[in-house]
This record gives structure tokens, C-alpha cells and sequence, in this order.
């Protein structure tokens, strides 16, 4: 599956943390590598949300710096590297599952420190488009 550590936890430097944390459940990283999202990119990423009124500042933000971008391998990675993650809304996270990666280190709904692919379809075509 696909894992990113999104701009703002890039920019709390958490990233060898939340690396630490991804090994530490059992994944292994097959390929990994830092970038910034041009805005034509992050659109092709998120291209699934196109229309919906956070669009347009969710392609400004995951653009507007470095990300990690990582290939998990792990039996049933997707689901795994899911539960991991937490609650999309890092708020919800803390208080559902404290200890998972959005509620250490998100900040809210939005900046809430990593992305995972949904299913294997998604994994397939966000892994292309970042590597």
C-alpha cells in the first residue's frame, strides 16, 4: 500500500517517529523517497474529492511542502496501514484510538499527519503516480 507523511507532520519533524512507528507494526518499506506535490499532481492524487468545497485547500496545503512517501508491504497492508493511520480527523483519533499515528501527530481533519491508500485499486494508481 501506499503511505504519506503529510506536510505538516514533515514539518514537526516526525517523520523518523512515525517511521519508527510503521516498522514497529510490522511493516516493511519496500521503496520510499521525499517530494513536493505539484499542483497538477496533487489533483491527479486527490482527484476523487474534485468538487467538494475542502478541494481546492487541500490541493494548495499537500503541495505547499515536502511529503514522505512510502511502499508498505505487510499482510493485508491496506487494512492494516489503516488502522495504524486512525481516524481520518485527528481530533476523533485521540479520543477513539490514542495511540494511533493521526492522534500523535495530526493536528485536526485535515492536517492530521498521513495518507493511506483505501483499497488495492486506489494503492495501484496513487503508487504510480508517486513512483
Amino acid at each position: 500500500t501506499l503511505a504519506l507523511i503529510k506536510p505538516d507532520a514533515m514539518q514537526a519533524n516526525n517523520k523518523e517517529a512515525i517511521i519508527h512507528k510503521i516498522k514497529e507494526n510490522g511493516f516493511k518499506i519496500i521503496q520510499e523517497r521525499q517530494l513536493q506535490f505539484s499542483k497538477e499532481l496533487a489533483c491527479l492524487f486527490y482527484k476523487e474529492h474534485k468538487g467538494k468545497p475542502f478541494f481546492e485547500d487541500l490541493i494548495d496545503w499537500i503541495s505547499s511542502a515536502p511529503i514522505y512517501a512510502m511502499i508498505l508491504e505487510k499482510e493485508d497492508a491496506v487494512q492494516s496501514w489503516r488502522m495504524l493511520m486512525g481516524p481520518t480527523d485527528s481530533n476523533k483519533a485521540r479520543e477513539i484510538d490514542p495511540n494511533s499515528i493521526r492522534a500523535i501527530y495530526g493536528k485536526d481533519g485535515s492536517h492530521n499527519a498521513a495518507h493511506g491508500s483505501d483499497s488495492l485499486t486506489s494503492a495501484e494508481r496513487e503508487i504510480d503516480l508517486v513512483f
